[in-house]
């Protein structure tokens, strides 16, 4: 295997030296064209996703430049320790797709789906492509682990291939677990195909935790809810991601400069603007990313049917078909300033990270909407204390995304040397603890694998409990409309 993955390397080096955008354009156009898309169309693809990965890059250059010295003067005059930079979810992408080992996961993805819809194991074809960059996360994060203990790469490549088809697995079973649950809350039918595979929605079985711990103790909270379309409205543009972006910039201006002169102020402004601008732009090239994959999608999404013509499939998408629901959005206003605190309140146990890019928690969000259907005051309760899960992994894997970034030159040029990124909202926290935990365990330490064996228990073990649930969730709905 060695001798296969330096020939890969060899060949496509000279490639990946190019930088990300370049290596996308030809990955995402080759793809498409396997699967029958034509070329202008896969072209086109490839196009929008080099440029979508430049435009993030940009952004982010932009954003820590601006806020590093603030950041600095932070941690220098008090002492808090928030130096771990919340780039986003887009440069995590980036840096994880420079890896040639996204493209192996891919493939073995892409296998186990064909493999799982073959034997009847699930309905969902998987055409959500580019969020494989989640899943090998896990993978990359066991083989940093691996390496640095001085482990063989072949054996961390065959660790981290079983992590990753065990989450897989579990998240394609899950596609097919929310489906009814998807319908409902956008009033289509189960003539919809639509359903995901993102990795947000593994977050599901804890936040059906809190769910039953809820329904069993706190029912009569219930008749408190509010709806999220009149918040919305009432909060208007304070909730918007500009708004919240300049009080960010203004909150970390006057932390890195609190004294009250013309100088602090302007600066204040310009910090303000900047990260207002910033997370503005977020939102708008992340939906670059979602067109980008389009054509390979609807390539796969034909070669499937035309091979298995007369079975009916799920499709399981990107989480923003659901992005009409306002309580999402209006989860995710109040959820900001709730982070910001509690960042600041954890910062003295562990956390190192000032949410910044991440504090638009769309990790979070889609999950709880999906498991409460849509019950705006459990999805805050419950937010506001999975939270701190999301700055702990976020925290965690800061190391290796840092070394990772720097590795296939996706390192933030603004940031000062010695500082590390992250995302402070991350899909996937369970997933990503899993990596380290097995990563742990590559020590060969016996309380590192004890610790492993426990944690793999309880994550299969609550999956295996929360599917149960969400059958029952699923008969419900199935009586409905046969009534």
């Amino acid at each position: 295997m060695q001798v296969i993955l330096d020939i890969i390397n060899s060949t496509f080096k000279p490639i990946i030296d190019m930088g990300s955008g370049v290596v996308m354009l030809i990955v995402m156009t080759v793809l498409a064209m396997a699967f029958g898309v034509k070329f202008s169309k896969a072209l086109e693809g490839g196009i929008k996703l080099a440029i979508a990965l430049t435009g993030i890059g940009a952004i982010i250059n932009i954003l820590t430049g601006a806020f590093s010295e603030s950041l600095q003067s932070f941690v220098e005059n008090t002492g808090i320790s928030l130096n771990i930079i919340d780039v986003g979810w887009a440069p995590l992408a980036t840096i994880t797709w420079g890896s040639p080992y996204t493209l192996y996961f891919l493939l073995v993805m892409l296998i186990v789906n064909i493999v799982m819809i073959v034997l009847n194991k699930t309905n969902t074809l998987d055409v959500d492509i580019f969020d494989i960059w989640h899943l090998s996360i896990t993978g990359l994060l066991i083989m940093w682990y691996a390496d640095k203990n001085g482990l063989p790469i072949v054996f961390s490549i065959i660790v981290a291939t079983f992590a990753v088809i065990l989450v897989g697995v579990l998240k394609i079973i899950n596609s097919d677990l929310m489906k009814p649950t998807f319908d409902d809350l956008m009033g289509t039918g189960s003539s919809s195909p639509m359903t995901s595979t993102h990795m947000n929605y593994m977050l599901n079985p804890i936040i059906m935790v809190f769910d039953k711990i809820f329904d069993k103790f706190f029912p009569g909270l219930d008749k408190y809810d509010f709806d999220a379309a009149k918040l919305n409205k009432a909060i208007g543009f304070w909730g918007s991601k500009f708004f919240i972006g300049m009080i960010l910039g203004f909150v970390i201006g006057i932390m890195g400069d609190p004294h009250l002169s013309i100088d602090s102020i302007k600066n204040w402004f310009g910090l303000g603007f900047t990260a207002g601008a910033c997370l503005e732009l977020f939102s708008l090239i992340g939906s670059w990313f979602i067109a980008a994959v389009e054509p390979l999608s609807q390539g796969i999404t034909n070669f499937a049917n035309s091979k298995m013509s007369g079975r009916r499939f799920n499709i399981g998408l990107d989480w923003p078909f659901i992005a009409g629901r306002a309580e999402i959005w209006a989860c995710a206003n109040i959820l900001a300033p709730i982070m910001l605190i509690e960042a600041v309140l954890l910062s003295k146990v562990g956390n190192g990270i000032l949410p910044l890019a991440g504090i638009i928690a769309m990790g979070l969000t889609p999950a709880l909407l999906v498991v409460t259907r849509g019950r705006l005051l459990r999805m805050i309760i419950f937010g506001s204390l999975l939270l701190p899960l999301f700055l702990l992994s976020g925290t965690m894997i800061a190391p290796f995304a840092t070394e990772l970034a720097k590795k296939v030159g996706a390192f933030p040029d603004g940031a000062q040397a010695g500082s590390m990124i992250t995302h402070s909202t991350l899909e996937g926290p369970m997933e990503k603890l899993f990596g380290y935990v097995i990563g742990q365990a590559t020590t060969g330490q016996i309380s590192a694998i004890i610790t492993f064996l426990f944690f793999t228990v309880f994550y299969i073990g609550i999956f295996a409990w929360y599917a149960k649930e969400m059958k029952k969730r699923n008969a419900v709905y199935e009586s409905k409309n046969n009534n």
